[in-house]
């Protein structure tokens, strides 16, 4: 393991003692799962809601469908109805798989594939979702299908940069359970090359000149590579790049993260709108950290995250609606979006579970 020490670790100290202060997010919420229970119909998670009820002719993301599939298997005692999800979206992601291991991105209220399959996103977060699976789901049956479904995928890559970091991430977990797993090391070395080495500019150390949507998982991605690889330069790159993108979305003492149009050096900051999923992918990288190096300091990100969708943000606004056991799509300056669509929601649970994880007294690997 790559000890990690920066400058950076009595500020998040510091900012962890004043979160406590102002926020007490122990114990966190339990996640709820009723408005993603709402969101589920027969064929998988319906991509957007007005309001908490869903538009059934805005039709279904893999995406979304992937992502239910990696909180149903991150939830410790899941419950018969919470395994039914999964099984349910297990079976949307087969579906969504071509012969030649790609995937398809959309599926229409007419229950028609939209596109051609791609090794674009949906590719990268099925296999997140496949490894997670495969590694961690809550039935025998569930983690036999997955792995089938992960190994038909993994032999092939994808040149671009998200879909490559969330396919890392699901092989960092087949590898958890299958150490010489061939298909996952394989995606990890790909993975690798195509995350590259970040900027030498101390003042933007990323490997694109902007940032735009799920930026942790980039860094989180080169953190699991290089730990599994035992590829110390990588993983100490993905390390100081969480940690400059934690400083970098850190602004009075809480969460300020990138907005929807992404951010390049030079741009006015607090800037809106401002989305639970860039959260989500925070509190992930952030536990990772902390379970590689054995620096506890990175779970302020974790308790910062929590800290966001509670009303610890730039608009002082809960995203959580604990009436509903939703989250809103967007926070703006002065409000937040009164829809909560798939995404939102997903990672509103996504946060949870990892805030409940943190108090745990130990973390073996990271789910």
């Amino acid at each position: 393991m790559l000890s990690h020490c920066s400058g950076r670790q009595r500020a998040r100290e510091a900012v962890r003692a004043s979160l406590r202060c102002r926020m007490k997010i122990s114990p966190v919420p339990a996640a709820p799962f009723r408005h993603l229970q709402r969101l589920t119909d027969n064929v998988g998670v319906l991509e957007r809601a007005h309001g908490i009820v869903p538009r059934y002719e805005r039709g279904y993301r893999v995406d979304d469908v992937a992502y239910g599939l990696v909180v149903v298997c991150r939830e410790p005692s899941p419950s018969a109805e919470i395994i039914t999800l999964g099984r349910r979206y297990l079976y949307f992601l087969a579906r969504a798989q071509a012969a030649d291991g790609k995937f398809r991105s959309r599926l229409g209220d007419d229950r028609r594939w939209r596109g051609t399959p791609e090794v674009q996103d949906a590719w990268g977060r099925s296999l997140w979702a496949l490894g997670t699976a495969a590694a961690h789901g809550p039935t025998e049956g569930i983690r036999a299908e997955a792995r089938a479904l992960f190994d038909a995928s993994a032999r092939i890559g994808s040149p671009y940069l998200h879909p490559m970091a969330f396919a890392a991430l699901g092989a960092a977990e087949m590898l958890e359970r299958w150490p010489g797993d061939p298909g996952a090391l394989s995606l990890l070395a790909t993975a690798g090359t195509v995350i590259g080495e970040p900027s030498a500019d101390a003042a933007w150390p990323w490997p694109a000149p902007r940032l735009s949507y799920a930026n942790a998982s980039i860094a989180e991605a080169a953190i699991a590579t290089g730990e599994k690889l035992g590829r110390d330069d990588l993983l100490g790159n993905g390390l100081r790049m969480l940690d400059w993108l934690l400083a970098g979305e850190t602004r009075n003492g809480h969460l300020s993260v990138v907005p929807d149009e992404g951010w390049s050096r030079g741009d006015d900051r607090p800037a809106f709108d401002q989305h639970p999923g860039q959260v989500a992918a925070l509190a992930d990288a952030c536990m990772r950290a902390a379970a590689v190096t054995g620096d506890d300091s990175w779970l302020t990100g974790v308790d910062m995250s929590v800290a966001w969708l509670l009303g610890d943000n730039d608009a002082g606004i809960a995203m959580l609606d604990p009436a509903t056991g939703g989250c809103s799509d967007a926070l703006s300056r002065t409000s937040r979006s009164r829809n909560q669509g798939a995404e939102s929601t997903l990672a509103m649970i996504s946060v949870l579970q990892q805030g409940a994880r943190r108090f745990l007294p130990a973390r073996h690997g990271v789910k």
